[in-house]
């Protein structure tokens, strides 16, 4: 492999000091405008790389920020990156990012990796069966700041960035209920995470204080794919008393499920009223338009990251809070109105 050309070849070609070359490619006032044209002229013809890595290394700063979450193939994750790209770039940081696949294996990996690559700090939702945040102890004893947002664990050494889940569980629920359900089923997905877990209390709480039981029947655990969207639907015509309100905490099972119940007979909402989670750009292109719960991804990626920043910076101490709250919304559309 050819060799890298340095600052020091190009000042030997134009019989110039090493420090004047450095200069003049940092655009540094006390060289002339000539001289800096010549130098970065000869610069991109001998295929010259700043090594900007090496440079922020000698600052004990690398201006990079580590982000793990469980799935890039998530239209409420891309929003979040999208958040925190914009807000990193106006900063001038840069992302490494990476997925864990939902597996706590992959996101020891992921950490290492991180860690080795020296980012300045690092942002991170959890996979769906980490038990601990042991693999991060090396961030922890380094002082490297870590934010956890959405899919979160109490942490002393973290704060969380979420919404309150429980309570949007207990809207989505009690929206069903006023519109006369009386039997709602209860999607969710591994409920470790404290998303899904809050998000089921949510449910359970609102069924109680209606005075209707908590059926186990009615509760299903998936890992939100198309797939189980179908199953789900198959699951519910062979119920002897199927469900008349679904509430699923995923816009894109819920989607699945509601194309899977009309294939099976089902009206919706006039048979079963259908609630989904996230506000994905599906829940407006399913017929009829989903009601949902607005998460604010977006949002939740630029707080994130500017918060690290901040931090980063020494404009804030991300330590004295354990919990930024942000907001959600019930979004009604034609799935659910049934008055």
């Amino acid at each position: 492999m050819e060799r890298e050309t340095t600052i020091y070849d190009i000042a030997r070609l134009l019989n110039l000091s090493a420090a004047t070359v450095s200069r003049a490619l940092n655009d540094h006032p006390a060289i002339n405008s000539n001289t800096k044209q010549l130098i970065n002229s000869k610069a991109v013809e001998m295929g010259y790389r700043s090594n900007t890595f090496a440079s922020n290394l000698r600052r004990q700063q690398t201006r990079t920020i580590g982000v793990i979450v469980p799935r890039l193939d998530s239209s409420f994750m891309s929003t979040v990156l999208a958040g925190m790209e914009k807000v990193a770039n106006e900063a001038n940081y840069n992302l490494i990012i990476s997925q864990s696949l939902e597996s706590s294996k992959k996101e020891m990996t992921n950490a290492k990796t991180m860690f080795n690559s020296r980012v300045d700090g690092l942002l991170v939702s959890l996979a769906s069966d980490t038990d601990n945040l042991d693999h991060f102890n090396t961030f922890f004893r380094k002082g490297i700041p870590m934010i956890l947002f959405d899919r979160v664990m109490q942490q002393k050494n973290c704060t969380n960035i979420v919404i309150d889940n429980l309570k949007a569980g207990y809207e989505a629920t009690t929206h069903l209920l006023e519109q006369g359900c009386k039997r709602i089923m209860h999607v969710t997905g591994g409920i470790k995470r404290n998303v899904y877990a809050d998000r089921l209390k949510g449910y359970k709480m609102a069924l109680l204080e209606h005075g209707l039981p908590v059926d186990d029947e009615l509760i299903k655990l998936t890992n939100f794919t198309r797939q189980d969207g179908l199953d789900v639907a198959s699951d519910i015509a062979k119920m002897p008393s199927p469900p008349d309100g679904l509430f699923v905490a995923s816009d894109l099972c819920a989607a699945s499920c509601m194309g899977g119940l009309r294939k099976h007979g089902f009206s919706i909402p006039k048979d079963i009223a259908v609630v989904g989670f996230n506000n994905d750009p599906i829940a407006q292109l399913v017929e009829p338009n989903m009601t949902t719960i607005h998460y604010p991804g977006q949002e939740m990626g630029e707080i994130a990251a500017q918060s690290l920043i901040n931090h980063l910076n020494g404009l804030l101490r991300i330590s004295t809070t354990n919990t930024i709250l942000l907001n959600y919304e019930l979004i009604v559309r034609e799935s659910s109105r049934r008055i």
